[in-house]
């Protein structure tokens, strides 16, 4: 039963410094990917608070595009 013990404290080491060693070689990939979800959440929220907001007729989004020129 100890021996287990030990190979799962070596497994969980190894799988610690393959994550870390892969993060490092693929920093920019990495920070690629969190940016897309973090964008995919806040546009999944912005639809959603769009969903749930009353409805703006043309007119009064025009003046507020206009406004902001």
């Amino acid at each position: 039963m100890m021996e287990a013990s030990l190979d799962e404290a070596r497994l969980k080491a190894l799988l610690k410094e393959t994550l870390l060693e892969v993060l490092e070689e693929h920093r920019e990939e990495f920070s690629q990917l969190l940016l897309e979800i973090f964008e995919d959440l806040a546009l999944s929220r912005a639809i959603q608070e769009g969903e749930e907001s009353p409805e703006a007729d043309r007119q009064e989004i025009l003046e507020i595009i206009a406004g902001q020129a």
